[in-house]
């Protein structure tokens, strides 16, 4: 990467910083593909034009189509950024590659198999010991709430207020959203924090840290196993999308779920309408005004 390149590649991230939240790990995330493109480019990438750019198709041939869509995601919002302060007057983004990408389903368990889970888990908690304690109180958080693996481990001790039915989380890219809290999570939450030192700073502490992501996935496939459910199946992310499928399938409103579940854009969540295909022709069936009409 040339020099010119560095400093023009600096200050669209300092943008992206300020501008769009985005994270360290973003920015990590750009600034190594943006930087593979240069050395592809072979010469100075702020310059190129469109004739450059059309050949990144063929040597990018043997890269994944979720690796080229992301680089090309990353270098047309690059030149994007150099247009809008006037380092370009023309946006060379259209000639780059841009892969068909076939996004894979969910993977999801039924209402009867989540049943099943939590009947394992309440049976071992009914005992008092604190593990199955915790186990069962992150199960309702996990299904209850539909929160991401990271949110839930690094919950405060003060997260949860009693009778407060929410929770305020910061999700990717630092973003903020409201949470709900069920009044079956608030108790078994309750429970566990009687074994929870005042001290900590974590809901979920493990040494002198919390509850790692690593020992989260652990926990929750050792309850699926004690169900009669294959481990393979299961993963706390598997849970948030068990928690978005069965809402949907109730009649939860999609501009609603996608606030619940912190997806910036919708298209993320639709996702969840073709895994209740079914639920949602009979939507259509039960409410379009044209649904009883006789044909």
């Amino acid at each position: 990467m040339t020099d010119d390149d560095r400093a023009l590649v600096d200050r669209f991230l300092d943008m992206m910083a300020a501008e769009a939240g985005a994270s360290p790990h973003t920015l990590s995330a750009y600034r190594n593909d943006i930087s593979h493109a240069a050395a592809d480019v072979g010469g100075s990438l702020g310059t190129a034009n469109a004739e450059t750019l059309s050949r990144l198709g063929e040597q990018w041939a043997e890269l994944s189509p979720a690796t080229v869509a992301r680089r090309s995601a990353a270098l047309r919002r690059f030149f994007g950024f150099l247009m809008d302060e006037g380092f370009r007057t023309d946006d060379p983004s259209a000639a780059l590659p841009r892969p068909r990408l076939e996004r894979p389903l969910p993977r999801i368990l039924d209402e009867r198999e989540i049943g099943r889970i939590f009947e394992a888990a309440e049976a071992r908690a009914s005992s008092g010991e604190p593990n199955a304690v915790r186990n069962l109180a992150i199960l309702e958080l996990l299904y209850g709430s539909g929160m991401r693996a990271s949110e839930l481990v690094t919950l405060g001790r003060g997260a949860l207020r009693k009778g407060q039915p929410f929770v305020i989380l910061s999700g990717k890219g630092n973003k903020e959203r409201l949470v709900p809290i069920s009044t079956r999570a608030e108790a078994a939450v309750e429970s566990w924090l009687e074994n929870v030192s005042r001290d900590s700073l974590w809901l979920f502490p493990s040494g002198k840290r919390h509850l790692s992501r690593v020992r989260l996935f652990q926990i929750v496939r050792e309850i699926a196993a004690l169900a009669g459910i294959s481990p393979e199946r299961i993963s706390p992310h598997v849970l948030r999308h068990a928690f978005a499928t069965h809402l949907l399938a109730g009649g939860a409103d999609l501009r609603v779920l996608q606030s619940l579940l912190g997806h910036a854009d919708i298209a993320t969540t639709q996702i969840y309408t073709h895994v209740d295909s079914a639920r949602l022709v009979e939507l259509v069936n039960a409410r379009h005004p044209l649904g009883d009409r006789n044909r």
